[in-house]
């Protein structure tokens, strides 16, 4: 079933992490994936979307706040409303917040340098549609490459974000403990991801696709891309 699942994966002007994520999809889980022009609007076959990192539109004005505008983002708005899966890796997080698709803001990092290296995240829950397949509570490895990743909400949302379970990873030190030299960009309670109310649209600053091949040296975000298979088979199987 899953060279039956179809992926687009969305290219703005500025999008350079798009060929890394399409690599993954094809060629490492075997799905269906094509690339998605910022201008295309009918996403009607699509089984998952990606917005995969970069810097959309030059990041001017600020991250995704023009992105967010884009002829495709009206089509994304509307397929995520419909229960459609969507992914948002680093510039797509961005995306997804200034589109409403999830709360809160991604502000200049607490450093106000550009940082680029591994960090640690803690799965927080595994019965959702992009963790299922790991452990819960794993710790993982997987880079960051970021100006502008420190997640920023009211107290209100951020409370309803944590009662709701919405928080899907967490910045942590190798041993899975929450500290603060463990959270590269000074995230409100550590939020390395999170997931709308309805469990269908993920934001995450980490990126998976880098740490998803074994010449890579690493794999750990490679169960984010299997968990998916399993939801999306799934899903395809009900319709």
């Amino acid at each position: 079933m899953a060279d039956t699942l179809r992926v687009g994966v969305v290219v703005f002007p500025g999008s350079n992490c798009d060929h890394d994520v399409y690599y993954v999809c094809k060629h490492q889980m075997g799905w269906r994936t094509r690339f998605i022009w910022h201008k295309e609007t009918d996403l009607r076959d699509l089984d998952l979307i990606i917005l995969p990192g970069g810097f959309s539109y030059g990041d001017y004005l600020r991250s995704g706040a023009i992105a967010r505008f884009s002829p495709v983002m009206h089509a994304v708005t509307r397929f995520a409303r419909k229960g459609g899966y969507v992914l948002g890796i680093c510039n797509g997080f961005q995306i997804l917040t200034e589109a409403g698709l999830l709360p809160g803001a991604l502000l200049r990092n607490a450093s106000l340098r550009f940082i680029c290296r591994d960090v640690f995240v803690r799965v927080e829950r595994t019965d959702t549609a992009f963790t299922s397949a790991y452990s819960p509570g794993a710790v993982l490895r997987i880079p960051i490459a970021h100006g502008e990743g420190n997640y920023t909400a009211d107290a209100d949302t951020l409370r309803r974000l944590e009662e709701s379970g919405q928080v899907i990873f967490r910045y942590v030190t190798a041993d899975g403990r929450l500290d603060p030299e463990a959270n590269p960009n000074g995230s409100m309670h550590h939020i390395a991801g999170l997931l709308n109310d309805r469990g269908n649209v993920l934001g995450m600053m980490p990126h998976p696709e880098r740490a998803a091949d074994p010449v890579l040296g690493r794999t750990d975000g490679l169960g984010l891309f299997a968990s998916l298979a399993e939801s999306l088979v799934g899903a395809a199987l009900k319709r």
